[in-house]
């Protein structure tokens, strides 16, 4: 797949239905996360009693869903924006997946991805040296490689897993696991810090948690644990699509697509917000220490790179747009 065909996949990712109701939302946003207790806005299809309608709803995205008459009026939600119906959807409070998740996750996962492994699996323990452990999301090497010879090949996952949260250095060991999982140097370095998308905490928009390690080509596979090889480059998440990906904390999990489009405002510890748009949400299918890992469609499509959520939902980076960004690519 060709940069063009890259941004093709990323510019198709609100499906035509839902367009008048993401037209709605951009000019919503602002306005609705300044609401108390709204986390993010998206586009979706309604869900009543549990189920998903063929509604075209504007996604509120709310930490918690209160009673309507704990809720003050200037806080409400609107029944409708622009004419277009809305719908409260409860995604719990937003974290990057970072040290306290792991911590609370240890003892009761059974941690089958989190030991060692040569060549490194996607699906794996990963982190840099100064963080607890992520995951791999896939093997990669350069996008301008195809058709040719690649002169390096990579370990994708998080910027907050490979680059420590911008706290990092282009060279800096990788460990493989992470080290929360026992990883030490030089015991267990993999590769090097290559290159990270910056994370901006500003209030301006973000679109990957992203970042890539080189490594040697006979230490990483492309097979991913439980999942396989991705079948193509990337793939636009519609909304109900079903998923899946393989991770170190909560190992094989599926999911489903509840909202696109949406914007986020995501925690990442220490009084430090980013804000996030034009991304996925799902039900939940992940913990701490999942951070990284590829999610695919039951087609092994790739669809999204995992790398934020709470206990009742999970938040996605577009494929397509981490590949663009940190100009690599996972297929073929």
């Amino acid at each position: 797949m060709n940069n063009e065909d890259l941004f093709m996949a990323q510019s198709e990712a609100v499906p035509e239905e839902l367009a008048p109701v993401a037209e709605s939302r951009a000019s919503a946003e602002e306005e609705l996360l300044g609401l108390d207790n709204v986390v993010g806005v998206g586009v979706g299809l309604k869900i009543t009693n549990g189920e998903q309608t063929e509604t075209p709803s504007l996604m509120v995205l709310v930490s918690q869903k209160m009673p309507a008459e704990l809720v003050g009026s200037a806080d409400t939600v609107p029944e409708t924006v622009d004419g277009k119906p809305t719908d409260v959807l409860e995604v719990g409070h937003l974290f990057a997946g970072g040290s306290q998740q792991l911590m609370e996750t240890q003892e009761v996962d059974a941690q089958t991805l989190a030991t060692r492994i040569r060549p490194a699996r996607p699906g794996f323990s990963v982190g840099h040296y100064k963080i607890t452990a992520g995951t791999i999301g896939a093997g990669a090497y350069d996008l301008r490689s195809a058709p040719g010879i690649p002169p390096r090949y990579y370990i994708l996952s998080n910027n907050h897993v490979l680059a420590n949260s911008n706290d990092a250095s282009i060279g800096d060991p990788i460990l493989q696991p992470g080290p929360f999982d026992g990883g030490t140097a030089p015991a267990d370095v993999i590769g090097r810090l290559a290159r990270f998308v910056p994370i901006r905490f500003d209030g301006t928009c973000n679109y990957v948690d992203a970042a890539v390690a080189e490594v040697p080509f006979h230490l990483i596979d492309r097979d991913i644990y439980w999942n396989g090889y991705p079948a193509t480059a990337a793939k636009a998440a519609t909304v109900g699509m079903l998923l899946k990906k393989s991770g170190r904390t909560t190992n094989f999990t599926t999911g489903r697509v509840t909202a696109v489009a949406a914007t986020v405002n995501v925690n990442y510890g220490g009084g430090k917000v980013a804000k996030f748009c034009n991304q996925i949400i799902t039900t939940n299918m992940s913990a701490g220490g999942d951070s990284g890992s590829i999610v695919l469609d039951l087609q092994n499509n790739p669809v999204g790179l995992l790398f934020a959520g709470s206990s009742v939902a999970t938040i996605l980076n577009p494929i397509a747009m981490v590949q663009l960004s940190l100009q690599v690519r996972v297929w073929p």
